[in-house]
């Protein structure tokens, strides 16, 4: 067993799922220091300085230049503790199994297979005879992102044992709660001490993301007037259809059903109430910052609607920032992109640069001052119980990690 997927089994073991429900703590799950401190000291076993896992369940270290390279600046790297919350995290146990064709069957659950098809994934048919690493079916696998923390530390022991590869001195985060959109907002970044960094936090190997989505999290709070049904006419005011008129208002081919590559979206996650008091929760997201805002334009004119129809009051709308496209930090930093898909090509696969539908830590870091772009780890079908990852994409990400900070150890 490779040291990569041995660590890979190991970490991917240990429940680290973040919990929105309590996101005001920091990490929102206390089970993260778990793999926080199992990380630390393995950290400080490959001869890692600096090394510290905190109150608030963020790893940093740093770990020393090879000869010669002493006096380059510091090359981030970084990736997340957690699990996303789709799917159990609890009691994964992970199977490697040889892909023959057909349908990927993960396991059964109530006698019934779980399993992925070629027709809903045909990227099936390029890993036919590849090992694959999968669920039991019951949860999710955890390579978001323990593929990019296993691959990292493999990264770490590898340098560890050939102290003569070429690199750079390094930064290495392990930060917690990316899936609830806090990621790295704690990292002290003066303290890091890199000027650039990449999160390893992608899908299938080769894809390189500089660019993300502009995302705020909205939500619509509809107040309704409730009465005896029998006592109705003219005094209700029901919650629910001023709901569904605010709802017909957006335009539907802007669902995310309907959208891909840079077509942004806007996203109805959740409705509780009753015909008193209604309230759901929106997620809106564009590549263009332009698009974006007129996205929120158009929630906040159909409130506007509703409330001159039914009387004032009766919809408001809170809308929350959560990230902007990092593509307006990167941009200014191209050698970040271009050393990247050189790293892909030396190890020997064919870099694919795409936008994010989605973010990452980068997006917040980037803004922070810390340029990120984000790395595949060579995973598929996250926040799912069909998640599993190629044992070679794990294999093959270390060395695409090895070539990528060859190239930042020279001047």
């Amino acid at each position: 067993m490779s040291d990569v997927l041995d660590r890979f089994l190991r970490y991917v073991r240990v429940n680290t799922q973040s919990d929105e429900a309590t996101c005001d703590a920091v990490p929102s799950t206390a089970k993260q220091h778990d793999l926080a401190r199992l990380l630390a000291d393995e950290l400080r076993a490959l001869g890692a300085e600096n090394v510290c896992a905190d109150e608030h369940a963020y790893v940093t270290a740093w770990f020393p230049a090879s000869p010669g390279a002493e006096h380059l600046p510091r090359l981030g790297l970084i990736a997340h503790l957690d699990t996303a919350a789709e799917a159990s995290g609890a009691n994964v146990q992970p199977r490697v199994v040889t892909y023959e064709g057909g349908d990927l069957v993960a396991g059964e659950v109530d006698g019934a297979p779980v399993a992925m098809t070629p027709e809903k994934l045909p990227a099936l048919a390029n890993l036919v005879g590849e090992q694959l690493v999968v669920t039991d079916g019951t949860t999710l696998l955890g390579a978001d992102d323990k593929a990019g923390v296993a691959e990292i530390m493999a990264l770490v022991a590898r340098l560890s044992a050939n102290t003569d590869l070429p690199h750079p001195p390094l930064g290495i985060c392990f930060a917690p709660d990316e899936e609830i959109g806090h990621g790295a907002a704690l990292l002290d970044i003066d303290a890091f001490g890199c000027t650039a960094a990449y999160t390893v936090d992608g899908g299938p190997i080769g894809e390189l993301e500089w660019e993300c989505f502009n995302a705020s999290d909205v939500t619509l709070s509809i107040q309704g007037a409730t009465i005896h049904p029998g006592d109705a006419k003219g005094r209700m005011v029901n919650a629910v259809h001023l709901f569904e008129e605010f709802e017909a208002m957006l335009p539907a081919h802007e669902r995310p059903e309907h959208t891909e590559g840079y077509e942004g979206f806007i996203h109805c996650m959740s409705v509780s109430g009753t015909c008193e008091h209604l309230t759901a929760r929106y997620i809106v997201r564009d590549h263009d910052a332009a698009a974006f805002q007129h996205k929120l334009d158009l929630m906040e004119a159909a409130a506007a609607y509703v409330n001159l129809r039914h009387g004032e009051g009766r919809a408001a709308l809170a809308v929350h920032p959560q990230y902007r496209n990092m593509a307006e930090v990167v941009h200014g930093r191209p050698e970040l992109i271009d050393r990247a898909q050189a790293a892909f090509e030396d190890a020997g696969f064919i870099p694919r640069v795409i936008p994010i539908r989605g973010g990452t830590d980068g997006a917040q870091l980037s803004f922070r001052g810390l340029p990120c772009p984000n790395l595949s780890t060579g995973g598929y079908c996250a926040h799912s119980v069909n998640e599993f990852i190629p044992v070679s994409s794990l294999e093959g990400m270390v060395d695409v990690l090895q070539a990528l900070i060859a190239r930042f150890a020279v001047d």
